[in-house]
């Protein structure tokens, strides 16, 4: 095992990864500076095995990333409160957290909505929960952010997953796993089981990222409805996701390779890695560090529950903590588990992995959409 730590781990988180570094087959660990405690096996580990797949070394949000890419206008735009105000109005209205009726369905891509899963029950889900919440935000740390960066260019960052498509395709192939011990189930990659595991996840993972990417353009829409301006550049989006399985070869050893909170961080590849709603975010190029895998931090992780952090932090204090950045006040009571106090501080989470990823770019938070 090998970690770029922020702290030394808490004593249930070392717990956590020394069960997971003990199991069957898996050859190497390695712990991201956004580690934390999270259900069967943490958030922000990169886990590579032979042969064997651990569904919950990639988690329920299968394909779950980050999409970021810049307006064609200035973030000094989104001054005004009436400005925001219009904004947030337009994103709550095109942007649900989750959908409740069939006929404001957005439309699948063709050729994602022609995807076929591996069992009866995931494609009646496929065509029905999965059909209902395309382009959709979800609840939780999901997010759409204006940003600015060093120049003053607006930025837009979009975190979302594969909304109930992930947890499903995780439990049910869960079921067909075998026990391992410690909570752990596996599959055999060779094995019909495993192939149909990875399948279903590569098709979670595909709706995961057209989804992040619809719900680009619905911004782009909001921002050209509510104040007149604002059409996406493409050309310079960064994509990338951080909950999966892929094969990949280190050191000349093909390898599957578990990302559970954890962003791959290859030579020169672009990532993004996000703050809390109310600090700075940063686009990162990759080292290509071996021993992480190749990997890197998802995010800042969190220090406090929710439950801790509802326990701690008031609606004033999460509006203290957000400072100049826009947000919706009205949802401030069901907001303040994501509070910045409930994030690790992302500068020194970035200073920890500076053998993983290099700062391309800083962004300073705008406006902040979440669903609740």
């Amino acid at each position: 095992m090998e970690s770029w730590l922020v702290a030394p781990m808490d004593d249930v988180v070392a717990d956590a990864i020394r069960r997971l570094r003990r199991a069957p087959d898996v050859q190497r660990v390695a712990v991201m500076p956004d580690v934390h405690l999270a259900e069967d096996v943490c958030v922000g580990v990169a886990v590579a095995t032979s042969e064997l797949i651990y569904p919950q070394a990639v988690g329920g949000d299968i394909g779950c990333g980050m999409l970021a890419i810049p307006f064609d206008v200035e973030a000094a735009l989104i001054r005004e409160p009436r400005t925001a105000g219009r904004i947030l109005a337009c994103l709550g209205s095109s942007i649900p957290a989750r959908r409740r009726h069939k006929r404001r369905t957005v439309p699948m891509p063709a050729d994602l909505s022609s995807g076929v899963l591996s069992d009866q029950r995931l494609e009646a889900l496929w065509n029905t929960t999965g059909v209902m919440e395309f382009a959709t935000l979800g609840s939780g740390n999901h997010f759409v952010e204006l940003q600015a960066d060093e120049t003053g260019r607006l930025w837009l960052m979009v975190h979302s997953g594969s909304r109930g498509l992930g947890p499903a395709i995780r439990d049910h192939h869960l079921a067909q796993g075998d026990s391992v011990g410690g909570g752990l189930r596996c599959l055999r990659s060779g094995e019909a089981s495993g192939i149909a595991y990875l399948g279903d996840a590569g098709l979670a993972r595909r709706f995961a990222d057209e989804n992040r990417r619809q719900i680009a353009l619905l911004v782009e829409q909001s921002l050209l409805d509510s104040i007149g301006s604002g059409h996406l550049q493409w050309a310079e989006a960064i994509t990338t996701d951080h909950n999966h399985v892929v094969r990949e070869t280190h050191g000349a050893v093909p390898l599957w390779v578990h990302r559970k909170g954890s962003m791959p961080a290859w030579p020169g590849q672009a990532g993004v890695l996000p703050g809390s709603m109310g600090s700075l975010s940063y686009h990162v190029v990759g080292r290509g560090c071996p021993g992480a895998l190749c990997s890197s931090a998802h995010g800042a992780g969190r220090i406090l529950s929710r439950t801790d952090a509802r326990k701690t932090i008031t609606s004033r204090e999460l509006h203290r903590q957000m400072g100049q950045v826009w947000y919706d006040y009205r949802q401030s009571e069901r907001l303040r588990d994501e509070a910045p106090a409930a994030y690790k501080d992302i500068r020194a989470v970035a200073r920890a992995q500076r053998d993983l990823v290099k700062v391309a770019r800083v962004l300073r938070p705008v406006l902040n959409y979440k669903g609740t």
